[in-house]
């Protein structure tokens, strides 16, 4: 009969091997549902297409919808022009709203004509797009006046502006809480954390756009996935590290190899361009005097507010919170007193996970306008450092104080820079914060050494 320390090894190896198999099953499911999205789908109602001039042989399908704020025109004209501003392909909207055309791959200008939208409805713009064969090619029209700087008073953009700071600011805090968790009960600074915001959203796009599922039942699964994904890492690659008392250096080492590897990952399943989800796409602003908001952008601050609450609550109300502030101000006094350690770090990576891929999905709707992009995680990371050590490294409503600061600077700071530029203005809190007050706004000093 086998000692029980050896069966002790035995059962450990054999949970890491069954841990690791189904989280390759896990990433082999939502990329190859990511693949299957980008082969061109038939839809239950084909749009009408015209029959000159002649399609191409090489010919790769683009399609759309056209929404007007929940209103899907049907009957409307799409044309796309060559370089030359010659017509190759044109075709009516069908009763849903959705247009196809084909063209042979290249650029194109994809344009409304005007004559056939409905009374009282105006499209912003032309749409020029590259299209590239064994993709999924779609053209998003706006539609409405477009507000331009001649229009809009200084006061007037000053708010709008503070509120999209909000906005944004609430994004990040999503995304940057679990971070901000993680490194208070483990003192892992997790640079794969950006990784797990982009899986999330990929996740979303994939049930959405492939499977047909609305978005809002496929971000609720995308949440299971990253709770999923948050639960596996930390039992295959972090808690065989912490039983082994690998230093944190060296953790920090394994998180920034993990974190490329999985973008590199991305990139290769899910592509390099911008891809759209299936709703919310073409919304239009809705002034409520000054502020002007869309209805996706609206929801997201909504959402973002209930979710936040929601973790505060579940750190002030619960005993899982208050183990995990046990555990993030002294862990091994947390241990003493009972508290189960290690079942709490596995909480707060499910919970870190999740809140990622639900940060994932509200930022590509209210930044990105409704698209994925395959590093769109490792842009908002470092927002998600910036805000966190702001706020004070390891502490959950510093993570959310910091994060809504450093949204508000961001977009503040598009009055004066470049909007191009504004990710700049978070960094540099970053910098100015660690040299003035290393341990932020809300956190304490520590003698180190």
């Amino acid at each position: 009969m086998a000692p029980p320390v050896v069966k002790r090894h035995t059962l450990a190896t054999l949970s890491r091997i069954l841990a690791f198999a189904l989280l390759v099953i896990v990433a082999v499911l939502t990329f190859a549902a990511t693949a299957s999205a980008q082969e061109p789908t038939d839809t239950p109602e084909s749009p009408t297409v015209s029959t000159a001039p002649a399609v191409p042989a090489n010919a790769v399908p683009v399609s759309g919808n056209l929404n007007n704020g929940g209103t899907r025109l049907e009957g409307v004209t799409v044309r796309a022009l060559d370089s030359s501003g010659t017509e190759v392909a044109a075709g009516e909207s069908a009763q849903n709203g959705r247009w196809e055309l084909a063209v042979a791959p290249g650029v194109y200008t994809f344009e409304i004509v005007a004559d056939t939208l409905p009374d009282g409805v105006s499209v912003q713009a032309t749409v020029e797009r590259e299209v590239v064969a064994g993709r999924a090619n779609t053209v998003i029209f706006s539609f409405g006046e477009v507000r331009t700087a001649s229009n809009v008073s200084f006061g007037e953009k000053l708010i709008r502006t503070t509120v999209d700071g909000l906005r944004f600011g609430l994004v990040i805090a999503i995304a940057g809480v679990g971070l901000s968790l993680i490194y208070g009960t483990t003192g892992l600074t997790n640079f794969a954390h950006g990784e797990m915001v982009t899986l999330g959203a990929v996740a979303a796009w994939a049930f959405n756009t492939s499977v047909g599922i609305p978005l809002i039942p496929a971000t609720l699964l995308a949440i299971i996935v990253g709770i999923g994904i948050g639960l596996l890492t930390n039992g295959i690659v972090w808690k065989p590290l912490r039983k082994r008392k690998t230093g944190l250096i060296a953790q920090l080492v394994v998180s920034i190899g993990l974190a490329i590897a999985l973008r590199y990952l991305i990139l290769i399943f899910f592509s390099d361009r911008a891809e759209p989800f299936d709703d919310y796409q073409g919304q239009v602003e809705k002034n409520w005097g000054p502020i002007a908001l869309t209805d996706a952008n609206a929801a997201v601050m909504v959402v973002s507010l209930i979710v936040l609450v929601g973790v505060a609550l579940l750190l002030q109300k619960t005993r899982i919170g208050k183990a995990m502030r046990a555990v993030s101000d002294n862990r091994d006094l947390a241990a003493s007193s009972g508290i189960n350690v290690e079942r709490v770090i596995m909480f707060v990576w499910g919970l870190g996970g999740g809140l990622a891929a639900l940060g994932g999905v509200l930022f590509g709707i209210s930044e990105l306008g409704g698209r994925v992009q395959w590093e769109m995680g490792f842009k908002l990371l470092l927002l998600m450092f910036a805000g966190i050590t702001l706020g004070g490294l390891g502490t959950a409503y510093g993570a959310l104080l910091g994060c809504v600061i450093v949204g508000l600077l961001v977009q503040l700071s598009t009055l004066i820079i470049n909007p191009d530029l504004k990710y700049i203005g978070g960094l540099l809190v970053l910098i100015v914060i660690l040299v003035v007050r290393p341990q932020g706004i809300l956190g304490s000093r520590q003698r180190i050494g």
